[in-house]
This record gives structure tokens, sequence and C-alpha cells, in this order.
């Protein structure tokens, strides 16, 4: 097996993971990047615009894999900073909880969460920032979003793989679901 490994990365060449991906549910994290008000309220949910793993171009969470032998903490600063920029400056406890798991299948009607790439169980935080995001180049756009504005329906629309329904499920664990 340590032969297939690579151990710089700690994770499988493309060919390797696709044979994985159609025998295994992979680990994943889902971080909700919010900003908080002085009381810690949430005030604002900030959502990236990019294309999802359905090719479609819609509004999206921070989200990827957990690599082998990383710490869960280790892998929310990873991909927030990937995605929101090493100045993001994310607010993750030393022993993080999620606020839900979501299960995603190939199949959209299992869940209602979709990947078409695989099954994937992802943990699921609602993670302050306090920093000057930046965006990654994978992504085309960070927006920040009022509590209304990111369950409005027209954001539902510009949502795709269940996103829209962890949002709603995030501001509901931390009290602000309009």
């Amino acid at each position: 097996m340590g032969e297939i490994i690579d151990t710089r990365t700690n994770w499988l060449e493309p060919n390797q993971l696709e044979l994985v991906r159609g025998q295994v549910p992979l680990v994943y994290i889902d971080a909700i990047p919010v900003r908080v008000n002085e009381l810690g309220v949430v005030t604002h949910v900030g959502m990236l615009l990019r294309q999802a793993p359905d090719g479609s171009i819609s509004r999206t969470i921070v989200s990827g894999r957990v690599l082998l032998n990383e710490r869960i903490r280790e892998a929310l600063l990873r991909h927030l900073e990937k995605d929101l920029g090493s100045m993001a400056l994310p607010n993750i406890p030393l022993n993080p909880a999620p606020f839900t798991i979501v299960e995603y299948f190939t199949d959209p009607e299992i869940s209602g969460f979709h990947d078409p790439r695989h099954h994937a169980v992802s943990l699921a935080f609602v993670v302050p920032v306090s920093g000057d995001c930046q965006p990654s180049q994978q992504a085309l756009d960070l927006g920040w979003y009022t509590p209304e504005q990111a369950t409005s329906d027209q954001m539902k629309l510009e949502m795709t793989s269940g996103h829209d329904r962890l949002i709603r499920l995030a501001l509901a664990s931390v009290g602000v679901l309009p």
C-alpha cells in the first residue's frame, strides 16, 4: 500500500482516488465562515462562487477532504486558508465539534445532499473569521450575506449539492435562522 500513497500530501494518485471513491465513503469537512458582532451573534455568512462538483457555477461553502493522519482542526485551517486566504483569521476551538454531520451521495434523492463523484461523510462547522478574506483562484467570488439574504429564495436558486439546507442548519445551530 505504501507505494500507492503520495506521502507528501497523504493522498492517492488520481486514478487510485477514482477507484477508492467508487468503493469507500470519504471523510470531508464543511466550513461555513461567518462574521459575528461584539456579542458573538452571527451577522453575515460567507459563501464562495465557484464550479461545483456537478459542473454548475454556484454559491458554495468551504469544503474539502481530511487527509491521512490529519486532525479535523488542521483540515479546517487548511481548507479555510486555501479558500479564504491566509489573512482570514478563523477562530477554531482547540477541539472543534461539528454542528451536524452531512452525508453526500451520488444519488441526490437519498439525503438531499449530492456529490456526483462519490459518497462522502462530512463534519460541518460554523467558523467565525475576523480577518481580511481573499478568495482563492479556484473561487470566482466571495460574498458576505446577512442570514436573511443567505436563506432567501434567490440564494437557494444559486446553490447546489444541498448547501442551501446546510446554511439553514448552520444558522439554526447558532440561533439566527430567520
